[in-house]
């Protein structure tokens, strides 16, 4: 586990990272496996109704995209289905290009670094797995660690718990607007990612303060953008 250093404010400085569309391409594969999971269950959604709601919660991605006349009693079904065929989808999961070394980036600079995920704690192995970058992440969230997803802000909140961060010390990066909302909701400044297929202007609409490409960009920027300088203070804190 990675150590961190900085103390922004009087307060440990941090960075939440959210997972899938953001450090690991997975969006698209997401919507084909929720896609056919409706199909499994006789709902015909389309994928780019599918694809926009991802970032949410499955149980709240059930209810949004079926509504309120859906059976309720599917809910939990189509949620395992849907994770069921993900699962098959694992092995070709590739992390975007930059993740792990974005990750070990903001470890060196003094971040806490927590990811912020809802995936199950079998799935989120995986997903750690794929970024490569465990030495540089302190702690990490999964399904079990909050009651309601996203765009609640449940899960985030448990990442900054368990990253031992307040708020008012933390960024979260993310892709959806999903993301964007939840942080909102706890006033974490949040950094967007178009990676996942969200566009810039929505995700700026939702109140992302600053939005890039992927992460190679945000990588690429690094010195020059929110991450650094929410580690900045450490450099001019006095001396003890």
């Amino acid at each position: 586990m990675a150590e961190n250093t900085t103390e922004a404010a009087g307060g440990r400085a941090g960075v939440l990272f959210d997972v899938d569309g953001t450090l690991v391409d997975s969006n698209y594969q997401h919507t084909l496996a929720w896609w056919q999971a409706f199909r499994r269950f006789g709902h015909d959604v389309p994928a780019a109704e599918i694809h926009r709601a991802i970032g949410m919660g499955g149980d709240k991605l059930v209810a949004h995209l079926l509504g309120d006349d859906r059976d309720p009693d599917q809910d939990s079904e189509l949620d395992a289905t849907h994770g069921a065929i993900f699962s098959t989808f694992w092995p070709g999961l590739r992390a975007f290009e930059g993740a792990g070394d974005l990750v070990r980036r903001c470890a060196d600079s003094g971040l806490t670094v927590v990811l912020a995920s809802s995936a199950s704690q079998q799935e989120l192995e995986v997903l750690r797995r794929i970024i490569d970058a465990d030495a540089s992440i302190t702690a990490a969230t999964s399904s079990t660690d909050a009651e309601n997803s996203k765009p609640s802000p449940d899960i985030l909140q448990a990442a900054l718990d368990a990253g031992g961060l307040d708020a008012a010390h933390a960024v979260f990066v993310g892709d959806s607007v999903w993301d964007v909302i939840a942080a909102a909701e706890l006033k974490i400044t949040t950094v967007g990612l178009a990676s996942g297929g969200t566009s810039e202007a929505e995700l700026r609409d939702a109140g992302a303060v600053e939005v890039y490409k992927d992460i190679r960009a945000l990588l690429d920027a690094f010195d020059d953008g929110p991450l650094h300088r929410q580690a900045k203070p450490s450099s001019t804190a006095p001396a003890s």
